[in-house]
């Protein structure tokens, strides 16, 4: 199924846009497009191709051309030829990678230049000492053993059904080059500081910086903090999205822009003494959508930038200040959009780890009795090297995503999927990041720590109950209810946690599930909630909008009362009883 988007694709050009929004050089030089490509079943480098892939589009979705499942036997390979612009080279050459999954050598012009492990980071390769006039020969080799090994994956599978979606594979981001001086900026560290007037800023590199904000300039070493005054700064909120936009010299020869805005989120007790988030020190309710980051077209990659910006802002139309980035990282440019258009983002590290026991991530649903995720057995985490590459993985995905203001709450695990002392999570983060809040384990498998109490309600009501340890209540996932649409789903039997018949049906539903359990809930202490979902993934038809995103299945201007509680409660809501949720497939 194609996505508007899609239906306008244009394969020589996806995804033109510049791809780091906060480091931004005038030096930039796309590759995503037609490569020719070639599937092996050894090491041994093709000697022809098979085709024509679009990248950064995964040979199994639909924009790439292929539509091709790449098993854990195979090889694949990227080869481009690319000649540099007159005037492009200004001492080193660099090769960017959004993401690629999973493990990635890349060679030019026939020597190896580089190699990267993991899904969801992206990395650089130096292509200096290897370029030569004229053309170039690019060539990428990928393997992706998905869920036939322990790195993360999110929720992809070789079989995907039900909440497991089939895997992506290879170049699934935006793929450039950049030329810099021999000395250039390898990347800034953004810190706020709204309670002090203050900005905190880390330049990563060796040399003098200029850095120019505010209409001032500071001078300061590389490597140093820099702690900037923002006098009588706008504080950023959903309401009141501020960037303040800035640039840095390095040696007066690389020159990077970017921005920031002036915020901070935090657990403290509102009025009542409630445990409550706090967004920039007042009790701020976070009402939020599960959002997945799939679409029927182009899978893990969206067909367009305005797609994101699509998702984003509907999901503000409809009432939601918040977005929870479900087991995926999205490319730069989606944080952006957040930043600028004002949607909070809570971050789930992807999943990872041996096959999981459904005793163990599906039993608590029902049971409520959360285990010590120290028994690394049943966790599917016997693996010391696979619990080490985990780690890595969420301090490279943190470090990477820290600038970004939207975002406001890390999520290292989920239900149980893969986790593993969480306590050593968190502390991983924390040696990275102080200024966000942690949710340890969403769902289930409450190891008793930090500032959250984390729950999902499917099968029965939800009434709200203060954290016997005192910590915020967040309802991180709820709801699910499903309607199927008709020639915009795909002909599978639906999978979801309450079926509606129509959209009458689902907003009947709807009102009853936010009128009688959220909104009351809100009221006596709840701190945030996530409604699954944003929109149907693959079989999943729970969304709000249709997987190829030509539907919304509720206008906005319906919604948007009925999950702000800003409406008047529908009166023939207010003497009926609870129904029970019944998942549609198991």
């Amino acid at each position: 199924m194609l996505t508007p988007w899609g239906e306008q694709f244009n394969p020589d050009a996806p995804l033109p846009e510049y791809p780091r929004p906060q480091l931004v050089r005038d030096s930039y030089y796309n590759l995503n497009g037609p490569w020719q490509y070639a599937v092996t079943q050894d090491a041994q480098r093709p000697t022809k191709a098979d085709g024509t892939i679009i990248v950064p589009y995964s040979p199994e979705c639909q924009l790439s051309g292929v539509e091709r499942r790449i098993r854990p036997g195979d090889w694949l390979w990227y080869i481009r030829d690319f000649t540099l612009p007159e005037d492009f080279f200004r001492g080193r050459v660099l090769l960017h990678f959004g993401a690629v999954d999973q493990l990635c050598s890349v060679w030019l012009n026939g020597v190896e230049a580089g190699s990267h492990s993991g899904g969801y980071s992206p990395f650089t390769v130096d292509l200096t000492e290897l370029l030569k006039k004229g053309s170039n020969t690019l060539m990428v080799c990928v393997r992706d053993l998905t869920d036939r090994n322990e790195l993360p994956r999110g929720k992809q599978r070789l079989e995907g059904t039900g909440i497991w979606y089939p895997g992506q594979s290879g170049i699934w981001q935006t793929v450039w080059l950049e030329s810099v001086p021999k000395n250039y900026i390898r990347g800034l560290k953004i810190t706020p500081r709204p309670d002090e007037g203050l900005l905190e800023l880390v330049v990563y590199g060796q040399g003098k910086c200029v850095a120019g904000i505010h209409g001032r300039k500071y001078a300061f070493p590389a490597g140093s903090t820099v702690r900037v005054p923002v006098p009588e700064c706008e504080l950023w909120t959903p309401e009141h999205p501020k960037l303040y936009y800035f640039s840095v010299t390095l040696d007066g020869v690389d020159r990077v822009k970017s921005y920031f805005a002036m915020r901070s989120i935090a657990v403290g007790p509102d009025e009542n003494g409630v445990p409550r988030l706090l967004l920039n020190g007042e009790p701020y309710f976070q009402n939020g959508l599960l959002d997945q980051g799939y679409w029927s077209d182009g899978q893990y990659t969206p067909p367009a930038d305005e797609a994101m910006i699509f998702d984003i802002m509907t999901a503000k139309d409809m009432g939601f200040n918040m977005l929870r980035k479900h087991m995926k990282v999205e490319p730069d440019r989606w944080y952006y959009h957040c930043d600028r258009l004002g949607m909070l983002v809570w971050q789930d590290m992807p999943a990872g780890g041996g096959e999981y026991s459904p005793a163990v991530i599906t039993a608590p649903l029902v049971t409520k009795r959360h285990l010590d995720d120290s028994r690394y057995r049943i966790f599917g985490r016997e693996s010391a090297e696979g619990r080490a590459n985990f780690l890595m993985e969420l301090r490279r995905m943190v470090s990477h995503l820290y600038n970004h203001p939207s975002i406001v709450l890390w999520v290292p695990f989920n239900e149980g999927w893969g986790q593993f002392d969480s306590q050593t999570a968190v502390e991983t983060i924390h040696s990275i990041d102080r200024t966000r809040v942690i949710d340890h384990a969403s769902g289930w498998h409450d190891q008793g720590i930090g500032e959250t109490q984390s729950l999902h309600v499917y099968f029965t009501p939800y009434r709200f109950k203060p954290d016997k340890l005192g910590r915020a209540v967040l309802l991180s996932e709820f709801g699910g209810y499903t309607l199927k649409i008709a020639d915009h789903s795909r002909p599978d039997r639906p999978f979801g946690y309450k079926p509606c018949g129509d959209e009458k049906a689902l907003e009947k539903a709807l009102c009853k599930l936010y009128y009688k359990q959220i909104h009351p809930a809100v009221e006596k202490g709840l701190a945030a909630a996530v409604y699954t979902q944003l929109s149907d993934v693959e079989t999943e038809m729970n969304g709000l909008i249709t997987y190829d995103r030509h539907v919304v299945k509720l206008s906005p201007d319906v919604l948007r009362p009925i999950v702000t509680g800003l409406g008047e409660a529908p009166e023939d809501l207010e003497d009926e009883e609870f129904e029970e949720e019944v998942p549609v497939e198991l």
